[in-house]
């Protein structure tokens, strides 16, 4: 009897330590299905980006590397061979270009937004951004940021906005240029620069907000900023960047995106 019971002891813990040790594997595989997604985002989508990030984390378990920066400085990185999985570029024409070189995965570039530009000036300042571009005259005005218009969409809307209201020749020897365009929003922030040529998005942060105004540059003054996202070939996780993608699509990216000032596409 007591060799029966012995036995039957020994076979009960040699259960539980067998259930303790699917539960322990168990939670080991599932945290190997967190999966990390390189993410290329233009700088102006810097404060949206930032939050649609940290709610599909919260919602995947999946982890998204952001790296912000100008658009045509990442396409020419992912031309090379750059190992990101997801490229945002302020100007669709980049992923295009990609797209036909073959280099992305087929049917997946999506034009997620348009973008608009604003005149700001810290709330300090006296001058009045309601005139439009036309204050960009006043001799007070030392300098002016806006985006390097080579290699960033902002910075080329900038420059036709200026062209369109007949200023640009005037102020070109007074323009700062950002290696992109939340670079050029940080020299008017900080004082580098007495006003200058955003993204809205930026604009419309909380920081930005609540430290200067701005006038929105009507959209016919340049052309369209329409925006593009896709997903590179070389990727070795295009799941969790589909899902990605698809979580910016719906109602709730949509709403972020919405509130950060971009017209969403019909």
């Amino acid at each position: 009897m007591l060799l029966i019971q012995h036995g039957r002891m020994l076979w009960m813990a040699g259960w539980m330590l067998a259930l303790a040790m699917t539960v322990v594997c168990g939670g080991r595989f599932s945290a190997a299905q967190a999966e990390e997604v390189l993410v290329a985002a233009a700088s102006d989508l810097n404060f949206a980006m930032k939050e649609l990030s940290a709610e599909y984390e919260q919602q995947s378990g999946h982890h998204v590397k952001l790296s912000l920066g100008s658009s045509g400085n990442f396409y020419a990185q992912l031309q090379q061979g750059a190992p990101f999985d997801l490229y945002f570029s302020a100007d669709i024409g980049y992923p295009r270009k990609l797209e036909e070189a073959g280099l992305t995965v087929p049917g997946t570039l999506y034009r997620y937004a348009v973008g608009r530009i604003v005149l700001w000036a810290p709330k300090a300042s006296s001058l009045d951004v309601s005139k439009g571009l036309m204050v960009l005259r006043e001799a007070t005005i030392r300098k002016i940021s806006i985006a390097n218009p080579k290699h960033a969409p902002y910075g080329r809307a900038a420059v036709a906005a200026m062209e369109h209201a007949q200023v640009y020749a005037e102020v070109k020897q007074r323009l700062v240029l950002g290696e992109n365009v939340s670079q050029a929003a940080q020299f008017i922030e900080s004082g580098a620069c007495d006003v200058g040529i955003i993204a809205l998005s930026l604009a419309m942060a909380p920081a930005m907000k609540t430290a200067g105004i701005y006038w929105e540059i009507p959209a016919d003054y340049h052309p369209p900023l329409e925006q593009g996202a896709i997903i590179m070939k070389q990727s070795k996780n295009q799941e969790v960047a589909r899902q990605f993608l698809e979580f910016m699509k719906s109602p709730r990216g949509q709403e972020i995106m919405t509130r950060y000032g971009f017209t969403l596409p019909n």
